[in-house]
């Protein structure tokens, strides 16, 4: 691991000597790669939404043996068993807690009680605002160029924005890949950049290789924003499958919904009474539509048949707009080295404008 080059407040709240976080992305952001993350001196994080609460701890016990250096778990503040799934962190001493939502301040407050760093991503300043009020210590912005539930408004109009409003510790997300993008992120004033396409485009990625080298064919052009997947705008590689969706109607869609929830079900094990207060919780929290929830149950059955089991006929992959510059497949150590030393060359080549 390279010495530390840039120190931020950042990596003084969650202890990693590199300002770069490899974001939870489902399917693809297990103990391989977050370790991985972790000893390259970056923060690598858990995602939690497509694992059972067995599966999600025995894959916190499983990190913790492949490293002792920070990472987080990236959780659903909506989820029925939030509760027990952040006392999980508690109990295994995870150094910090990312949330897709904004987790109620009762969570807040407990997470922070046990020193547990509380990391929601938010797409407004406004939720910048609030989560900060309710005593977040740092807060993700992603914007449209990335690759989860995002609005249409880039990062490089979203950032100043947030940064504008709080004066907690901002990760820039969307459109990263590189130790430029690290030196802008820094020079707007955000503490750190956060990746998801790169990371898993790297030899730590347990994605199937075919599948990662069709990423690596893809240019600038070659993703779109859909809300046919799970109801809500998600940025996806264009594949046959997913231009299919597009075409589609929404009657003709329901048979295969109707199957893939069933078969999330079965894969998580949960309950039809679980998945009821799930979506219940879903609809408050986000406002969905019976419709959109249906949808959003067949994401993580779609996503692991294109992610995990390397199956592009059956499933959807997830990917930031970035992915059209993407053009090798380093290890995480190399990767962050070599953002953190650019980083670090790009900014004195600013400094040096100065007079």
């Amino acid at each position: 691991m390279i010495e530390q080059l840039i120190r931020t407040p950042f990596t003084d709240l969650v202890g990693v000597p590199h300002p770069v976080v490899q974001t939870g992305m489902g399917w693809v952001s297990g103990p391989r790669l977050v370790s991985g993350t972790a000893e390259a001196g970056g923060l690598g994080i858990l995602a939690s939404a497509t694992m059972t609460f067995e599966e999600l701890e025995k894959a916190i016990v499983e990190t913790k043996n492949r490293t002792d250096k920070p990472f987080g778990v990236n959780l659903r503040a909506d989820a029925g068993d939030a509760p027990a799934r952040c006392q999980l962190l508690i109990d295994y001493g995870v150094k910090v807690a990312s949330f897709a939502l904004a987790p109620k301040p009762e969570l807040i407050a407990k997470l922070k009680e046990h020193d547990i760093v509380v990391m929601p991503s938010i797409g407004a300043a406004k939720h910048a605002k609030k989560v900060a009020a309710w005593g977040a210590d740092a807060v993700m912005v992603q914007g449209g160029e990335g690759g989860g539930h995002t609005g249409a408004i880039p990062t490089t109009l979203l950032l100043p924005t947030v940064l504008d409003a709080v004066d907690i510790p901002v990760i820039a997300a969307g459109g990263f890949f590189d130790g430029r993008g690290l030196a802008a992120a820094l020079s707007y004033g955000a503490a750190g950049v956060g990746m998801g396409t790169r990371f898993l485009l790297t030899q730590d990625s347990a994605v199937p290789d075919a599948v990662k080298h069709l990423y690596l064919e893809k240019g600038l052009t070659d993703t779109v924003v859909t809300a046919k997947v799970d109801g809500m705008p998600h940025r996806m590689l264009r594949t046959e499958l997913v231009e299919s969706l597009e075409e589609t109607s929404a009657v003709r869609r329901w048979g295969p919904t109707a199957r893939r929830t069933l078969e999330f079900k079965k894969s998580t094990g949960m309950s039809w009474t679980e998945l009821l207060k799930d979506g219940r919780a879903m609809k408050k929290a986000q406002g969905r539509t019976l419709g959109q929830m249906a949808l959003a149950a067949n994401t993580p059955t779609m996503l692991r048949a294109g992610l995990v089991e390397g199956d592009t006929s059956a499933g959807v992959l997830a990917s930031g707009q970035v992915v059209g510059v993407i053009d090798d497949l380093p290890t995480c150590e190399a990767l962050i080295e070599r953002i953190v030393v650019q980083a670090a060359a790009e900014l004195r080549r600013g400094a040096s404008y100065l007079v």
